[in-house]
């Protein structure tokens, strides 16, 4: 389960779990902002969303969006194959490393390990297996919801 952390300012800064959050709540550096109802952790209800104490200065986010990873891949498309809609454990690189395709987020996309594999080295084209969505470069906001 995840918990969205706010800034103070009320503006979504990042996703962290809920162990991370409630350590966050002990060393009082957020508060509980929206909770489960009637489900307490210690003296917390349960955060869904916390809210920092003090501002903290996001001025790189507004410079350009999140660098390329495995993992912000995943959750860009929500862990969901952009072939099938099944769920997904890997990414595919729509056009094959070994043909040129780099590490981008435009160029990857969440896959399972089925079509993954069925894909192969090939493009969806060639493979006759088109995509879902398009791949795109994600924002901070998208990557905090």
């Amino acid at each position: 389960m995840d918990v969205l952390v706010l800034n103070a300012d009320l503006g979504p800064l990042h996703r962290v779990s809920l162990r991370h959050a409630v350590r966050m709540l002990v060393r009082r550096v957020a508060e509980v902002h929206e909770s489960h109802p009637d489900s307490q952790i210690g003296v917390w209800p349960v955060p869904t969303v916390v809210r920092l104490v003090s501002y903290v200065v996001t001025r790189w986010r507004h410079s350009r969006g999140p660098g390329w990873s495995r993992a912000g891949v995943l959750v860009r498309d929500g862990r969901r194959c952009v072939y099938c809609g099944g769920h997904a454990s890997t990414i595919d690189h729509v056009m094959p490393r070994s043909r040129g395709g780099r590490n981008s987020w435009a160029n990857t996309a969440a896959a399972c390990g089925a079509c993954n594999q069925r894909k192969g080295d090939r493009t969806p084209v060639e493979a006759r297996m088109p995509l879902r969505f398009r791949p795109v470069a994600p924002t901070w906001a998208a990557m905090a919801l």
